[in-house]
């Protein structure tokens, strides 16, 4: 007797690895921000200057990679 999977889960298409490596320079730069505010975090109490720029450098690239994203899908869904 051969034992099938309850909930089975069927792989993913070419179209969903396509938009999955889409979507990766936005989630690359919201692991960096995840990174920036752990370093914050899990730091000695006293954020520096620096650690507040990279929070704020962060945040821009999550911004641009989400714009560049939507921008992205606006295109594909006007064609």
């Amino acid at each position: 007797m051969t034992r099938s999977k309850p909930f089975p889960t069927p792989e993913p298409t070419a179209d969903d690895l396509a938009a999955i490596e889409g979507e990766m320079p936005l989630i690359e730069a919201e692991i960096l921000l995840l990174d920036a505010q752990i370093a914050i975090v899990t730091g000695d109490g006293h954020p520096s200057d620096l650690d507040w720029q990279r929070i704020r450098r962060a945040q821009r690239r999550v911004l641009r990679e989400a714009r560049a994203l939507l921008d992205g899908n606006r295109i594909d869904r006007a064609a």
